[in-house]
């Protein structure tokens, strides 16, 4: 029963546990340093990306779009705290994701 709800979830999912922890890994040093702010920004980015794709086919997905609309505010404080705290980070940061042209 619970490896069946363990499938299901995975499936649910876009993002896979050996991407996530590449993610992890690639941004916020090790991949089992889940609460690092750099890989928690970038996880986001990763489905930001994923949920605005979702939305150029289905236009009329009103939750999926106050979803994207919660990622993106939550992404924003994130990057406002790492600004505030580590500067060269943040830059780094803006710069390896492409974000803020």
């Amino acid at each position: 029963m619970q490896t069946e709800l363990k499938s299901k979830l995975s499936h649910m999912s876009h993002v896979s546990a050996e991407k996530k922890a590449n993610i992890f890994k690639t941004f916020g040093g090790v991949e089992t340093n889940t609460g690092s702010i750099e890989g928690q920004i970038a996880l986001l980015t990763e489905r930001i990306n994923h949920i605005s794709a979702h939305l150029k086919m289905n236009k009329k997905d009103f939750s999926t779009q106050r979803g994207l609309m919660k990622s993106v505010g939550r992404r924003k404080r994130l990057l406002q705290y790492l600004n505030r705290t580590n500067l060269e980070s943040y830059r780094a940061l803006i710069e390896k994701l492409g974000l803020r042209k």
